[in-house]
This record gives structure tokens, sequence and C-alpha cells, in this order.
């Protein structure tokens, strides 16, 4: 399967770019009206594919992995300069 997302950038490119090129409003609309996320979020809930319920234990689950993914990188000595 083969899923195609068109997103939206809501920051700039880089640390160093403070993205001056769209207004803070602009910037919302596409958050309130085109999140990908949240669109992705509904079509689960209206097409019962997926509860409230599920979708918050999916975000439990990826929010630990994340957790100790960051716990091992911090706690992982450095590698070797080679």
């Amino acid at each position: 399967y083969i899923l195609e997302v068109k997103t939206y950038r809501y920051r700039g490119h880089s640390m160093s770019d403070p993205a001056k090129y769209r207004t803070r409003e602009e910037v919302q609309k596409m958050r309130s009206e085109r999140d990908p996320i949240e669109q992705v979020r509904d079509l689960l809930l209206t097409g019962k594919h997926a509860s409230e319920e599920d979708l918050k234990a999916i975000d439990k689950e990826i929010k630990e992995i994340v957790n100790q993914a960051a716990e091992f990188a911090r706690t992982s000595p450095e590698p070797a300069l080679e």
C-alpha cells in the first residue's frame, strides 16, 4: 500500500528559519482546517475504525516507546570517534 499525505510545515525549515514568510493567522488556519493527524483521527472515529479509547491507548503506547528510546539515548555511552 502507498499512503500519500500532503502536509503543511507549521515551523520553518530549521532552527535558523523564523518562517516570516507566513502569517500567524495562516498557520493557525491550516492547523484548524487541514491538520493531517486530526483528519485521520476524525476518519478513524467517524468510520468506527477506532474508538476514542483505542486512540488514547495508541497515544500512550507511542509516548512510552519514545520515552524508552530517549532514556536509552541518554544512558548509552557516546560512540567512539574513529
